[in-house]
């Protein structure tokens, strides 16, 4: 897999949802794991053809993991001439020492975004970009429609009133198998994650069951996708600028 195969469906989300403006500048949410490195180096390839020049910043949130080595992807940045910051947090601790959280997901993702967008903030930056797939759409749709009994999922593009800061997501048109393919075809560094709680959620369920449909019917996950996102049928996407505007015109406390 090249980075030239995975550019046409980023630059077509980024221009379908108006996801980075002329001087934006971008952070990505560097987790450590393949999808936010892919969508480091996808960004960083973007720019420069892009109509529209931007900034390229990654931020990882360091959560205090023993193990946790960051340095692999120091090195591809600085190889690449991108800026990156790694914000460092005590935020394992207060989960599962302190608070002994067993279902911590929730709190941890509230915690990683609060770290982020504070980060964001202290360097000027006005997007975030995180590494969704379209996997990630499908997902998250079932968790909603499963869990909470609701038609829902993420949108490709919103606006944190409170951080005054665009929330983007460039790879919802692409597969997490063609990301993993990017990944390994450029050697991509990866960081081991020891959170205890990895491989053992809700969304892992919701993987697994995917996983097995696409066993039986090869095709399922790309009419997931078109089910949520095609403008001609039930589009859950279709107000999503129009919801944009009224999030960034809604004042702040």
């Amino acid at each position: 897999m090249t980075l030239q195969k995975l550019l046409a469906p980023l630059r077509r989300a980024v221009q379908d949802y108006d996801m980075i403006h002329t001087d934006a500048k971008v952070a990505v949410g560097v987790s450590g794991g393949k999808d936010s490195i892919a969508l480091l180096a996808l960004l960083n390839a973007y720019r420069r053809f892009s109509d529209k020049p931007f900034e390229l910043m990654g931020i990882t949130i360091d959560m205090g993991f023993k193990g946790s080595d960051y340095s692999p992807v120091q090195r591809f940045c600085d190889k690449n001439g991108i800026n990156y910051v790694i914000k460092k947090t005590d935020i394992a601790e207060i989960l599962f020492d302190v608070r002994k959280e067993s279902n911590p997901c929730s709190l941890c993702s509230k915690m990683r975004r609060g770290a982020l967008n504070a980060t964001l903030k202290e360097h000027s930056f006005d997007t975030l970009a995180l590494g969704h797939h379209s996997d990630d759409v499908i997902q998250t749709f079932l968790l909603s429609l499963f869990f909470e009994g609701r038609l829902s999922t993420f949108a490709p593009k919103s606006f944190m009133t409170q951080t005054q800061v665009t929330l983007i997501r460039p790879m919802i048109y692409i597969e997490e198998r063609n990301i993993s393919a990017l990944v390994k075809s450029l050697d991509l560094p990866v960081v081991f994650n020891p959170c205890p709680a990895n491989k053992h959620t809700q969304r892992e369920s919701m993987k697994e069951l995917t996983e097995e449909l696409r066993k039986k019917y090869p095709d399922i996950n790309k009419r997931f996708a078109a089910a949520i996102m095609h403008p001609e049928r039930y589009n859950l996407w279709d107000k999503v600028e129009e919801l944009y505007i009224k999030q960034k015109n809604t004042p702040t406390e």
